[in-house]
């Protein structure tokens, strides 16, 4: 890569390309695995713009801390986002990840 080529960035909803997001590549798969709770992981990736890998460290951050449980059927994951659960940060502490999940969503 030459110095003043830029790295790849995932395309935006709009196909452009963005440096950065408001939300956390946690808070898009939360957000994906919510939306179709039995996709696999090789999908979410796709869609979150991150490697497969990537998925599956933040998959089990997820379901280690409870904000997801993961709930083997046949040789597929259903994943059920726990809604309840607060946020983590102390400046949205006060929401869950259903107000999130509602917000996103409209």
């Amino acid at each position: 890569m030459s110095k003043t080529a830029k790295p790849s960035r995932p395309p935006s909803a709009s196909g452009e390309t963005s440096r950065w997001t408001f939300l956390t590549n946690h808070a898009h798969v939360l957000i994906v695995l919510h939306s179709d709770p039995d996709m696999v992981l090789r999908e979410v990736a796709l869609r979150v713009g991150i490697t497969e890998r990537g998925v599956q460290r933040i998959v089990q951050d997820l379901e280690d801390e409870g904000f997801i449980r993961r709930e083997k059927v046949g040789r597929k994951n259903h994943y059920q986002v726990m809604t309840d659960e607060s946020l983590r940060h102390s400046l949205e502490a006060h929401c869950t990840i259903g107000d999130l999940l509602k917000l996103i969503s409209g």
